[in-house]
């Protein structure tokens, strides 16, 4: 008899009809690029044996009232595990995956693209030749609290959060590589930060397309870096992350739209890159000390 084979996962949507339950919080429609993330609540259940055709994947276990039991099969292996608050498991594309369990409980899972792993670290790179290892229940808090800020992010402001989930995957990429990959990369080091050109190439780009939602590899690319060394190099350059340059440069411009007073604080918002006025406010308190009202009445 001719054994069934897992059933594929091709997209997010697969996921969720297989999970049979809708996401509390997904990035399905949060534009992000190479990463998607969804935020589930499941009770006892045991899961059909699946397989994701393209993308690499992570079950995180953000909070778990007691132990939960439960019987993985992981690429052909059988382990009954007890799994516990900041656990994860990986579970590597086109590798099939099963599990029951027996409560209960929350969890997060994180989708990225081999090209996110591949170029990570050096653009010449090959998706396939990333080899990432299948990972039974294991704790790991870095991956715990990179899940947790990108469902963050999620809850707070979905739109315009882009550049953040791309940094967070290449961090995220680059630990997995590093950790729980068959050969670990060799991450070449860097010291100077950008030449001069280089950074004003970057920093007039951003100026030029500060109301856009703008990612990461699309900032490395104008130099021609992978996402890991031109975040290294641009922080070396400049003490900010790119997604700390970009939301600082926001809130200058903001600034200067709202002492001119032409625009309602709203549109002054969206004119920027932020997604709501509400955004606009937080940023504003958290750089500057003061809201857009304050600014407006001086």
């Amino acid at each position: 008899m001719l054994q069934a084979k897992p059933r594929a996962i091709a997209n997010e949507n697969d996921l969720i009809q297989i999970l049979e339950r809708s996401p509390i919080i997904t990035s399905l429609h949060a534009d992000w690029n190479g990463i998607f993330l969804g935020h589930f609540r499941t009770p006892a259940y045991e899961s059909p044996e699946v397989s994701s055709l393209f993308w690499h994947s992570l079950l995180i276990f953000p909070k778990t009232e007691a132990p939960i039991q439960a019987r993985r099969t992981l690429d052909g292996k059988i382990r009954h595990e007890q799994v516990v608050e900041g656990d994860i498991v990986i579970t590597p594309a086109q590798v099939s995956h099963r599990s029951c369990w027996n409560a209960e409980h929350d969890f997060i899972v994180i989708a990225i693209a081999p090209d996110i792993f591949a170029r990570a670290v050096d653009e010449s790179a090959e998706p396939s030749n990333i080899e990432l290892l299948p990972q039974f229940a294991t704790s790991d808090g870095l991956v715990l609290q990179i899940g947790l800020a990108l469902k963050g992010v999620l809850e707070n402001n979905p739109q315009g959060s882009r550049l953040y989930a791309e940094t967070m995957a290449n961090a995220l990429a680059v630990h997995l590589l590093q950790n729980y990959s068959a050969q670990q990369p060799i991450l070449r080091e860097y010291s100077g930060g950008l030449s001069s050109r280089q950074l004003r190439q970057v920093i007039d780009y951003i100026n030029d397309h500060v109301d856009r939602d703008l990612g990461l590899a699309e900032l490395a690319a104008i130099v021609q870096m992978s996402p890991h060394y031109f975040t290294r190099l641009f922080k070396q350059s400049t003490g900010l992350t790119p997604h700390q340059y970009v939301i600082r440069r926001r809130v200058e411009r903001a600034k200067e739209l709202l002492l001119k007073g032409e625009l309602s604080i709203a549109e002054v918002a969206y004119s920027v890159g932020f997604a709501n006025q509400s955004h606009l406010n937080r940023h504003l308190k958290r750089l500057l000390g003061v809201t857009p009202r304050h600014i407006r009445q001086r």
